[in-house]
C-alpha cells in the first residue's frame, strides 16, 4: 500500500476557516477549529484509501482466471 498522501497547511487552514464560519465565528476557539479541520481531513483521506483499496481487490478478483476461479470453488465442496 502506498503511503498516505500528506494533508498540506493550505487545506487545513481553509477547512478551519469555513468550520469557524459555520460556527458563527466564535472567537478564542482557533486550536479547536483547526484540529477538527484536521481530523476531518485525515478521515476523508482514509476513507478514500480504503475505497480504493476495495475497488483494487474487487477488480483484481474479477479479472481472476474464470478456470482457476471454478477449480477452487470445485474443491471446496
Amino acid at each position: 500500500m502506498e503511503p498516505p498522501v500528506p494533508i498540506t497547511f493550505e487545506q487545513i487552514r481553509e477547512r478551519a476557516y469555513e468550520l469557524w464560519e459555520r460556527n458563527h465565528r466564535p472567537e478564542g476557539l482557533e486550536i479547536r477549529f483547526w484540529l477538527l479541520a484536521e481530523r476531518e481531513l485525515k478521515a476523508e483521506r482514509d476513507r478514500k484509501r480504503t475505497e480504493a483499496t476495495e475497488a483494487g481487490a474487487e477488480t483484481a478478483s474479477a479479472e481472476e482466471n474464470p478456470v482457476e476461479r471454478r477449480a477452487r470453488s470445485t474443491a471446496a465442496r
